[in-house]
């Protein structure tokens, strides 16, 4: 019996539809169940195995690892099925809704990623499956907007060894091979509050964090000075003090100061480093007041992510894109595909500036030219002789 596909704008329509945002605050926290749960269904129907694997570390988040064909390498085509939490009331339409207006799709989703889902789906159902020679393997993750937990889980299970790799964030339909990781601490400065009057009988945490920045300023010349990559437009890791609160009245010893930063490292500066150059360089401080100085995480960084622009995937996908091989600042859960062992590419339709903004939409334009390049990917990856 012959199965009915929904067209690419109802399978936009229903993942739109379905709500699956994540957030570090259990409020506003949504599950993905229904998000992969439409995906698995949609994929079984085109003949796929599909398998949901549950994430470790979340609020019952579940990976979906789809496969058709069989053999060694193939190309593995990946998404998050999660969005951001979207602004209330700065919204022109309902989010969950699907609005084309201006040649364009607007909904939370639309293009930081869902839709490319649907894309692939398209992609697939006009291919002849029944030809690949080498697998195609489809990977729907979990909290890449929060934790990146389900990228990183998946990565840990080695599950597949694809050759290839391509995740669809928007790029424009560039193929980017390298972008910066990113790290965001807390430092807590403990001090002992008491009256103006007499600050001998205080410690004043405002005064200690005042030193703490002196320091982290001379932490960010360092970076600044021996790590540098001149295919970035900010070709250094760059520190920004985001957030700082101390103290309540003028006439007490300041006793709890909070500081928060973010600080994007290139790749070749691997977090774990990152974080023993903060303790190092407030070391000193730590031993003259102890006790007093904490540094705390204040949600899970990502690793900072290097490729080859000459690589023979890049060059490939850059030439059916008649786009060049390009870096970028923000991060993805490529560092963590990667790690399977495959050429590994981020590349997608859409714009980044789309991105986690009211009125999210992708142009209609990416939308066949994105199908028409994902066949031909596939195709190279999964059907052409080696």
């Amino acid at each position: 019996m012959m199965k009915t596909f929904p067209d690419i704008k109802q399978s936009f329509r229903e993942l739109i539809a379905t709500p699956s945002i994540s957030a570090l605050e259990a409020e506003l926290d949504m599950s993905n169940q229904g998000v992969v749960t439409l995906l698995s269904q949609w994929l079984t129907d085109l003949g796929f195995d599909c398998q949901m694997q549950a994430v470790p570390d979340t609020r019952g988040k579940h990976n979906l690892l789809a496969k058709i064909g069989q053999g060694r390498g193939g190309l593995l085509l990946a998404g998050h099925t999660d969005t951001v939490p979207f602004d209330e009331g700065r919204w022109s339409q309902d989010p969950f809704t699907l609005t084309e207006k201006d040649n364009r799709w607007y909904g939370l989703g639309s293009c930081d990623m869902k839709g490319f889902f649907a894309l692939v789906i398209e992609a697939v159902r006009q291919m002849p499956t029944q030809d690949f020679v080498r697998p195609l393997y489809i990977l729907a993750s979990a909290d890449e907007e929060t934790t990146m937990n389900g990228a990183k889980a998946f990565a840990q299970s080695k599950a597949i060894a694809p050759e290839y790799a391509l995740i669809g964030e928007p790029t424009g339909l560039k193929p980017v091979y390298m972008h910066k990781g990113h790290l965001a601490q807390g430092i807590r400065i403990t001090g002992r509050s008491g009256h103006s009057s007499d600050p001998a009988k205080g410690l004043n945490a405002i005064e200690i964090m005042h030193q703490v920045i002196g320091q982290l300023l001379k932490l960010k010349q360092h970076l600044a000075e021996h790590y540098r990559e001149e295919a970035f437009s900010v070709p250094y890791p760059t520190m920004n003090f985001g957030h700082i609160h101390g103290g309540d009245a003028a006439n007490r010893i300041c006793g709890c100061c909070d500081l928060h930063l973010d600080i994007r490292p290139l790749p070749g500066l691997p977090l774990e480093v990152l974080e023993q150059l903060l303790t190092q360089y407030l070391a000193e401080l730590s031993q003259r007041y102890p006790g007093s100085i904490s540094i705390s995480q204040l949600y899970p960084g990502s690793q900072p992510f290097a490729g080859q622009a000459d690589a023979q995937w890049s060059q490939l996908v850059a030439q059916l894109s008649n786009q060049a091989p390009e870096v970028v600042n923000y991060a993805t859960e490529a560092p963590y595909i990667q790690q399977l062992g495959c050429q590994t590419l981020v590349w997608g339709p859409g714009s980044i500036e789309q991105a986690h903004q009211p009125d999210e939409y992708l142009d209609t334009a990416y939308i066949n030219k994105t199908v028409d390049l994902l066949k031909q990917l596939i195709y190279h990856a999964c059907i052409k002789a080696p």
